[in-house]
């Protein structure tokens, strides 16, 4: 149970406070509500790069990392399709550096031509590294686009073409700024040994002078339930073949997310898992197979991903998968399998709720998506699911007309040039 007190400030800011003096730390996390799901088609990767400009400085503080590490504390970031989220941790008596340095680049972000380029050459760089020059780092560049249709999951959150970042303008980073990066489009929570009216006194001091931006009202487009198996074949300089294979879920906080997560825990999650021992252990189509979900806050994908060992076709390997797929889906699982994973879920959230910074993002999370006492549910729903849940999950998600398929095949010939 995550224990928290709230208040907002007059211009939006919604703060949380989760107060626990078993640690002399603190944590200080800021969500804002911005994601690639947010951006323009014509213009997307600007929520990764922000969360890269974000670190280049602000009008009164040209090196961010500099005050944090001189107080002991250590800090990062990262964007997902839904969120950009930046978080510090440290010493719990030099808390109010973290209100002043946040504060500090909410209001004023740097608009240095010189920040924008060297972060845009360090946002192409990681393109070129993590998703061109990396075996199988590609896959989401095209899976995305095959699996979505209509909803801007549909590119990866670098970017649907990284020519978006080469030619944005100073003009298109301040708009973007000043639509999402605003009090009222953030959340903020505070962790750690420190009382809540510290934090609301700090928070006063520090944001309460930055002012609101205009609402901001997301149109995303709904994805259209898939009726069509979808197909795509390619080829690389990668090692082996690879067979990819997604389908839709319910979104992170919507009926139905934790039974699709049991289920592809019991598909793929370990070497117990039912793909693993037969597909991997027990015939050797595999070398190595798993499973797992997006958990997007939209209706996500469960994901299957194997590399083929050699000798076997792709054709082959995607036939024993749909027949392990089949069985699930007309019989369900085993009542030993379902305690298993059930007990597996519960003790890795118990796990990450030993984190003072696991617990903060878990409340900013929730909180952004609509609800912060979803932060505490998690465990209570997992603990009710049932196999009748599970299977009623496999019968909506494994449906074969759900599926988008990727064969990735491994080009002899670009590998024995590589």
């Amino acid at each position: 149970m995550i224990r928290y007190e709230q208040f907002t400030l007059d211009n939006g800011l919604k703060v949380f406070v989760h107060e626990d003096f078993s640690t002399p730390m603190a944590a200080v996390n800021i969500l804002y509500n911005v994601g690639s799901r947010d951006e323009d088609e014509e213009r997307t990767g600007f929520a990764h790069l922000f969360e890269h400009l974000m670190f280049g400085g602000s009008k009164n503080i040209p090196s961010y990392d500099i005050p944090v590490q001189n107080v002991g504390g250590e800090n990062n970031a990262f964007t997902s399709p839904d969120i950009t989220n930046y978080y510090i941790t440290l010493p719990a008596d030099n808390i109010e550096t973290a209100f002043w340095l946040e504060s500090d680049r909410m209001m004023s972000l740097s608009f240095d031509p010189n920040v924008l380029e060297v972060q845009r050459k360090v946002v192409i760089e990681e393109f070129k590294q993590r998703y061109l020059n990396q075996p199988y780092g590609d896959m989401w560049l095209k899976l995305r686009p095959l699996a979505y249709k209509q909803h801007p999951y549909r590119w990866a959150t670098i970017g649907k073409d990284i020519d978006h970042i080469e030619r944005a303008t100073m003009d298109d980073v301040q708009n973007f700024f000043f639509r999402f990066y605003r009090p009222n489009n953030a959340v903020m929570v505070v962790a750690g040994a420190i009382k809540t009216a510290q934090v609301r006194e700090l928070t006063k001091k520090w944001f309460g002078d930055i002012p609101a931006g205009a609402p901001y009202v997301r149109n995303v487009p709904k994805e259209p339930v898939q009726n069509e198996a979808r197909h795509l074949e390619t080829s690389a300089a990668v090692p082996l073949n690879s067979l990819i294979k997604v389908y839709h879920m319910p979104g992170r906080y919507e009926k139905g997310f934790y039974a699709t997560d049991l289920l592809s825990d019991i598909l793929g999650r370990g070497k117990s898992s039912r793909l693993y021992q037969s597909l991997l252990k027990e015939k050797s189509i595999f070398n190595s197979i798993s499973a797992s979900v997006t958990s997007s806050l939209d209706p996500g994908l469960l994901l299957i991903k194997g590399n083929l060992n050699p000798n076997v076709s792709l054709e082959e390997a995607d036939a024993a998968v749909a027949e392990i797929l089949s069985e699930m889906v007309a019989k369900g699982a085993h009542e030993d399998e379902v305690t298993k994973v059930k007990n597996q879920s519960e003790a890795s959230l118990a796990f990450s709720e030993v984190e003072l910074l696991n617990r903060a993002m878990n409340l900013a999370f929730a909180a952004n998506a609509g609800n912060v006492d979803w932060a505490n549910e998690d465990a209570e729903i997992i603990r009710n699911l049932t196999s009748d849940d599970i299977h009623a999950a496999a019968k909506l998600v494994l449906r074969p007309e759900n599926a988008s398929t990727l064969y990735y095949r491994a080009d002899e010939k670009q590998v024995a040039l590589a």
